[in-house]
């Protein structure tokens, strides 16, 4: 059986009783497409012809996602990884499509409700708990004296803790199988793969009109550095690309580890690390390499195991005077760029540190900080002219310090840390199966990774690495019950 093919996504696990119906429903729905189609072609030609194939999308789309609502998590998944890219051809809001999937999962769930009790108990969690408290918080940022824009407070709320709050839930009900956890790997590893391809694209043959256009119109101020292209595929930066590649390559490199049952899977596994690693080195994000780092340190810790602990240590070591106190291979450039990382007076770096020396003396005075979205983008676009606009943080928890404060960037830490650590003691004390031991922590070595990443970029709150964040943490928490509920059937969805 061909483990990458087996898995049937819109599968709700209530059996085949209602394919009948479902085939008469394709068929009517086909026919009365092919008469507007007709109708279309007829009165408006090729306008018509353009017509008929979004109608002919959209109408598909809604009918998978309320006939089959998990259907919305894999599009969220996928809009996740190409959102930004699709807006350099075609210039519409899609950040915003995910809030609209988001929101239409909810409603066929809404209907669904009339016809079959849906499970929102699966949602109760810790996880739910303490990400709707830190939303609560965000939502309280309304009430921020210091704030100056309401709309960049919406724009700027979604990423920081609106995605992860509605994102979660549904998740747990929709996407908490143990054989979810199988099509997400798969998912998220062809994704991966394909951005890879895109970046390579750029590496080799240079962008196309449509990212010319883009650098054209300011990205070349941080992607043409000395000349040089900085890889950015199709993902919102070469930060994010960096980052969600070296994510990939650390996640599926100990997949590749633990993946004993089947050839042709860690073929695949392997594939993907390479192929996410070579995308992190392309990338010219001299951050990335916090990834691998850090969150192979937690693999190590998780492991428990002294001599690999110790091996693990004595690669790193290596690693850091190969960057740090050699000069092999400055004549490669990816090299030289990501040795700068170790340079402790590297000029990049002094400028954060001296912005960070900045804000500290604003915030000083202001523990709820300047308001969700006083910063970045959204503050350069609806509040350019203060001094939070016009001060780069360039780090997600220094743009969480500024926009909430000391108070809520304490709390976020918590949260995360929180989740982190629940993460890692259901890897080393809960989880029997080593599949499944080995999956699970693959996803807590890859946040951990993240987050260390998050303080040099942005990374955390973007797509997609926020998506897969959401998705992973759901799948720490609900992996342990996995051995007991699925006692029959576990070994069956997980390999």
């Amino acid at each position: 059986m061909n483990e990458l093919t087996n898995i049937n996504p819109f599968n709700n696990g209530r059996g085949n009783g209602s394919a009948a119906v479902l085939r008469t429903q394709i068929l009517v729905l086909i026919a009365g497409v092919m008469v507007l189609a007709a109708v279309l072609l007829a009165k408006l030609e090729l306008l018509g012809g353009v017509a008929c194939i979004g109608l002919v999308g959209v109408l598909g789309f809604l009918y998978l996602v309320f006939q089959y609502p998990r259907f919305g998590i894999l599009a969220i998944l996928v809009m996740g990884f190409f959102a930004t890219g699709l807006s350099r051809y075609v210039p519409l809001p899609w950040g915003l499509s995910v809030d609209g999937i988001i929101m239409l999962v909810y409603l066929a769930l809404f209907f669904k409700a009339f016809k079959t009790k849906i499970q929102w108990r699966k949602a109760k969690s810790m996880l739910t708990l303490v990400t709707s408290l830190w939303f609560i918080y965000v939502l309280a940022q309304l009430g921020n004296p210091e704030a100056v824009s309401l709309e960049a407070w919406f724009y700027a709320m979604r990423g920081l803790g609106m995605y992860q709050c509605l994102f979660i839930p549904l998740a747990f009900v929709l996407f908490s199988k143990p054989r979810d956890l199988k099509l997400f790997f798969i998912m998220w590893g062809v994704l991966s793969v394909l951005g890879t391809l895109k970046g390579i694209m750029q590496f080799k043959f240079g962008v196309d009109p449509f990212e010319q256009a883009w650098l054209d119109a300011g990205g070349a101020e941080t992607h043409v550095l000395f000349g040089k292209l900085r890889i950015f595929s199709f993902y919102s930066d070469a930060g994010q690309f960096g980052a969600s590649q070296a994510h990939a390559g650390l996640v599926f490199g100990i997949l590749t580890l633990f993946c004993k049952h089947s050839k042709k899977m860690r073929i695949f596994f392997a594939g993907v690390a390479l192929m996410g690693l070579f995308g992190m080195v392309i990338s010219g994000t001299r951050g990335a390499i916090a990834v691998p780092a850090i969150g192979g340190m937690m693999f190590l810790i998780v492991r428990k195991n002294i001599a690999i602990l110790a091996l693990g240590a004595l690669m790193g070591i290596g690693v850091y005077i190969f960057f740090a106190h050699t000069n092999i291979g400055q004549n490669n450039a990816e090299i030289r760029r990501m040795r700068t990382a170790f340079d402790p007076n590297e000029a990049s770096l002094q400028v954060r540190l001296n912005n960070q020396k900045k804000l500290s003396g604003y915030l000083a005075s202001r523990p709820f900080g300047g308001g969700v979205g006083a910063t970045g983008n959204w503050g350069q676009r609806f509040s350019p002219h203060t001094f939070l606009a016009n001060t780069a943080t360039d780090s997600w928890y220094v743009m969480i310090w500024a926009d909430t404060g000391a108070f809520g960037l304490t709390i976020y830490l918590l949260i995360i840390f929180g989740i982190l650590f629940q993460g890692a003691y259901n890897v080393m004390s809960k989880i029997k199966d080593d599949w499944l031991k080995g999956q699970i922590t693959a996803l807590v070595a890859g946040m951990a990774g993240i987050m260390m990443a998050s303080y040099g970029n942005g990374v955390f709150g973007q797509f997609p690495t926020g998506i897969l964040m959401y998705l992973g943490m759901v799948f720490m928490f609900v992996a342990p019950q996995w051995e007991t509920k699925y006692k029959n059937t576990l070994k069956q969805q997980l390999y």
